[in-house]
């Protein structure tokens, strides 16, 4: 079983959180979802979802992957260094790092995609190129322990190579 983090902020994008999460959960792995601050946050479509952690209480040590869902809430999370410092400990550490649609902008924000392959939502395309990043406009993109995707049509690409990859 594995330790798995997803980040989470208001008007996150419903189906490119709960796919994953209860999907590595089906998988037999545990899921933490974490916001800045813990607390109960609202999807685009009004879902909530709950944070039980602050990034303030991990330690990216324990964790054996992160997932960063899309919608509004990457441009939010990625104001906040404490959720930012999350995404680059991560990619230090080599865990995997799964990031779909608009997740994209944590990567950029994150300085995590300069000479790597990813893919993300065409309206972020120009921005990760810009940032270094090698675009491929592909359903899932993986380079290293680097996972994207682009929208949600590709969640079951995106969901079953992360559960290949974190077994």
């Amino acid at each position: 079983m594995a330790n798995v983090l997803m980040l989470i902020d208001n008007n996150y994008e419903d189906m490119e959180a709960l796919y994953p999460y209860y999907r590595l959960l089906e998988a037999g792995h545990s899921v933490t979802v974490v916001g800045s601050p813990a607390g109960t946050y609202t999807s685009k479509h009004g879902y909530p979802i709950k944070a039980e952690k602050s990034p303030s209480g991990i330690e990216i040590k324990n964790f054996d992957a992160l997932i960063i869902p899309g919608g509004q809430a990457p441009d939010r999370m990625r104001i906040k260094p404490d959720m930012v410092r999350l995404v680059k400990e991560a990619v230090k550490r080599d865990i995997i790092v799964g990031a779909i649609c608009h997740g994209a902008q944590m990567l950029i924000e994150a300085e995590a995609v300069k000479g790597r392959k990813a893919t993300c939502y065409i309206s972020v395309k120009t921005d990760l190129k810009n940032a270094g990043a090698v675009y491929e406009d592909s359903p899932v993109v993986v380079d290293g322990k680097l996972v994207t995707s682009r929208h949600p049509g590709d969640l079951p690409d995106f969901c079953r190579t992360l559960v290949e990859m974190i077994k």
